[in-house]
């Protein structure tokens, strides 16, 4: 625990400055608007398009069809059935073109909006094609919702496909990260908007919200994910649990009808080898898929030294799904799913000498189900379920030093929750329950190998076994209201908590949107009333009275729920019918502030609480979803955040005990950066060509050491001088980290839907020393990937 916070003040002055810069930015924006005139709709369920063609006389017209929206990222072509029918599933809500092409008939084109989980409908009449036609369409309509009350950013298929991660294990996180309000700490953490760890990640409709970082659990494979959608802020009500920032994942699905396979090659530096295949099968009313994965790494972690000692990894897995329409109004998915990852702690400089070896091993096992019956055309059922099966092991050598420790962990999570939606009028309603119940078991062993680096009356082993249910069940409510250019959002949700304590909370939430159709404007505000459930990870451990003998002075508090308050006001605007414009500022105000510590040098990590944090920011972003042969974005982040304590949650040791109940001095939270510039282009050389570039600034991470205490013969024989450089003990800061990146990228063959295209990309290209922790009392001492290359074979049919 931080017990004093020099440079408390400097740092206040310094967000005042950074502050100043961003009014004059949001004053010059708002210039613009008044001169002038691709986040989506914050809701975490998906809709479906149904559409039936037909032909003057009523007779069914075979057609292809393209649905597209800007502001999803969305673009996809369908071919209907013999009858004139298709269905989209999954849809994020917002507005989307609907194109439809029949030989000998007049181009089609029509606005559709999705705005609730039950199925729209859609009849084209279409008419036959005169002598000579042309049809110009714009999409610039889709750019902007103008129904929604919150701010979503989408990630689309393009740039899933055109992800190369130069770490295995974080394609998908690393496309989250280049997010406004996003940071990764140590081992690809992320953080949303200043949370610890309070990350959900919902699988096709199914929340997880354990730790999902490579440290903690499989990655996901980026090759079944369709689009990601990432929300900060205005969340529905039947979100919960956590909700720092939420990433909806959606699988792929409308498949075309047939065969089709993917089969995907990846080799780069750090010896990285991936590969993963998958193959479908769609018919009328059945829809199949099997896909697995794998890869070696001889970089998997950020390691706390440049030279990487044992950082090896491997991983693979498979899933399967299989869906069936039992006709119009009925259908079932059934999901299997199995990864693991098998990786080793990265060695300091000292523990290297010694000949330490650790190893870790996560592995993940579950099914899940959905079922949805269409009551009526404004009415929809769902049920789902899952149960996931997950343990994570750590051992280690006789020679690791200063701590031997051995730990398996794990937990059997079932998952239940049943919804009803409508639509009624100007009314898009939803409710529905959902709970989260199963056993977590824990056990670890410690034995001090170098009991110099302790206090001398630290008990030298430990042997702890702990098993408890985790129970916890919800409710909610949630209604959103359309009317002229109004736009209204409001719910409440109930939860009950029962691990290492009992409480439960009701929790508002409230957005509304003014959309200004002469500048294609919306301005909206959300709040957000928020109870978040401690991680669960190791909370056993820390909750247990058996740690109270581990060292003379103890204090053991239980891990209780944060509560918290979200405040967000912004805009989106479309510009000269290509761009996007969105910007925010916000203000998170916490009551037991979530973070992390970790037990002696085991390297076992535990969650604490402090007595209250402030979080305040704003965020811009232009996009260009596609201008021409151009895309690309442009964003800008400032950040703040305060801590406060007293500690009110988890273990503390020694000194860190002695005043941990009186201390209230102010810090900096772990995640305090203050500036964040991010930039992408993508340019379309030609047909089958493309090139793309990016950038990456980060002001830097604070650093918990005071100046006047630093010992820097011992940080040195640690970490070494090229990571010391890059840290200023005068202003408390890691310097300033950046990164230039370039990607290329061409299609080799095409024929039908046989395909093979090449992918080379190149990461840190100046090379330089990127320090994302140093010495922190809760993230350690980590160092961002050197200049890599990577290259990816792609083949489909």
């Amino acid at each position: 625990m931080p017990t004093d916070v020099p440079r408390i003040e400097s740092l206040r002055d310094e967000d005042r400055r950074g502050r100043a810069r961003v009014v004059v930015l949001f004053a010059l924006l708002l210039t613009l608007l008044s001169l002038g005139t691709a986040p989506a709709h914050a809701q975490r369920e998906r809709g479906e398009l149904h559409v039936e063609i037909r032909d003057p006389q009523g007779a069914p017209v075979p057609a292809s069809a393209e649905l597209l929206s800007k502001a999803n990222q969305y673009d996809r072509s369908f071919e209907s059935s013999v009858q004139g029918r298709f269905a989209a599933q999954d849809l994020p809500f917002g507005v989307y073109r609907l194109n439809l092409q029949a030989q000998g008939f007049a181009a089609w084109s029509t606005l559709v909006e999705i705005r609730t989980q039950v199925p729209v409908h859609v009849l084209a009449t279409l008419t036959v094609a005169p002598v000579a036609t042309q049809v110009q369409v714009s999409d610039s309509a889709t750019l902007v919702d103008p129904n929604s009350t919150g701010t979503m950013f989408a990630i689309g298929r393009d740039s899933l496909s055109e992800q190369l991660a130069p770490q295995p294990g974080r394609s998908l996180s690393d496309l989250v990260n280049d997010e406004p309000g996003w940071l990764y700490e140590a081992n690809g953490v992320l953080h949303p908007r200043g949370s610890e760890y309070d990350v959900q990640y919902v699988l096709d409709g199914l929340p997880l919200t354990q730790n999902r970082s490579p440290a903690f659990a499989p990655s996901l494979d980026a090759d079944d994910v369709e689009s990601l959608r990432v929300l900060t802020a205005n969340f529905p009500a039947e979100y919960g649990r956590k909700l720092g920032g939420v990433i909806e994942v959606t699988t792929t699905k409308n498949q075309p009808a047939g065969w089709h396979g993917q089969l995907d090659l990846e080799g780069g530096s750090f010896d990285t080898a991936l590969g993963s295949a998958a193959v479908s099968y769609s018919a009328a009313k059945d829809h199949f898929s099997l896909s697995g994965h794998a890869f070696h790494t001889e970089r998997y972690l950020d390691p706390p030294v440049l030279q990487n000692y044992t950082n090896g990894g491997d991983s693979g897995g498979v899933s399967a799904s299989y869906e069936h329409d039992f006709s119009d109004r009925d259908r079932l998915r059934i999901t299997f799913f199995h990864n693991d990852v098998r990786f080793l702690v990265p060695n300091e400089l000292v523990q290297q000498q010694a000949g330490q070896r650790q190893d870790i091993a996560n592995v993940e096992t579950g099914g899940e189900v959905y079922f949805q019956h269409t009551i009526s055309p404004d009415l929809l059922l769902s049920f789902a379920g899952s149960v996931r099966d997950d343990s994570a092991t750590l051992t280690s050598n006789p020679l690791s030093t200063p701590v031997i420790v051995a730990q398996n962990r794990g937990y059997r999570e079932a998952y239940l929750r049943s919804d009803l939606a409508g639509h009624h009028g100007h009314h898009d309603w939803k409710t529905g329950v959902d709970s989260m119940f199963g056993p977590v078991h824990e056990a670890l062993q410690y034995n001090i190998s170098d009991p110099a680096q302790f206090d001398p009356d630290t008990q030298s082993q430990l042997n702890f076994a702990g098993r408890r249910w985790d129970i916890e069940p919800s409710a909610y409510l949630q209604d959103e209201w359309h009317r002229g250019n109004w736009n209204l959002s409001v719910g409440l949700r109930f939860d009950y908590y029962r691990f290492a304590v009992n409480q439960s909370a009701a929790s508002p939430r409230l957005g509304v949107s003014r959309y200004v159709p002469p500048w294609n404007l919306l301005i909206h505000a959300a709040y957000d009333r928020v109870f978040q459930t401690p991680a669960m990870e190791n909370l056993l451990l820390a909750s247990s009275p058996q740690l109270n003998s581990v060292d003379p002075i103890v204090l053991r508090l239980p891990v209780e729920p944060a509560h918290a308050n979200y405040y967000e006001v912004g805009f989106t605007k479309s510009l000269f019918g290509n761009l996007r414009l969105d910007a925010n500022v916000f203000r998170r105000d916490f009551h037991n502030y979530s973070d992390d510590d970790v037990l002696l040098d085991t390297g076992v990590s535990f969650p604490i609480a402090f007595a209250k944090a402030r979080i305040a920011g704003e965020e811009v972003r232009l996009s260009v979803p596609h201008w021409g042969r151009f895309s690309g974005y442009l964003s800008y982040a400032n950040q703040s955040g305060i801590g406060q304590g007293p500690i009110t949650g988890g273990l503390f040791l020694g000194e860190d005990a002695t005043d941990a109940l009186t201390n209230t001095n102010k810090f900096a939270v772990s995640q305090d950066q203050r500036n964040t510039f991010r930039a992408r282009v993508r340019y379309q050389a030609g047909q089958r060509v493309w090139l793309a570039f990016g950038s990456e600034y980060g002001s830097g991470l604070p650093v918990e050491i005071d100046p006047d205490a630093v010992n820097v013969p011992f940080l040195l024989s640690q970490y070494g001088a090229a990571i010391l450089n890059e840290v200023n003990f005068h202003r408390g800061r890691v310097r300033p980290n950046y990164s230039l990146d370039a990607a290329a990228g061409a299609e080799l063959y095409r024929k039908e839907q046989r395909s093979a295209t090449l992918q080379i990309q190149a990461e840190n290209l100046s090379n330089h020393v990127n320090v994302v922790n140093f010495a922190s009392l809760f993230s350690g001492t980590a160092v961002g990937a050197p200049r890599s290359v990577s290259a990816r074979l792609r083949l489909t049919f």
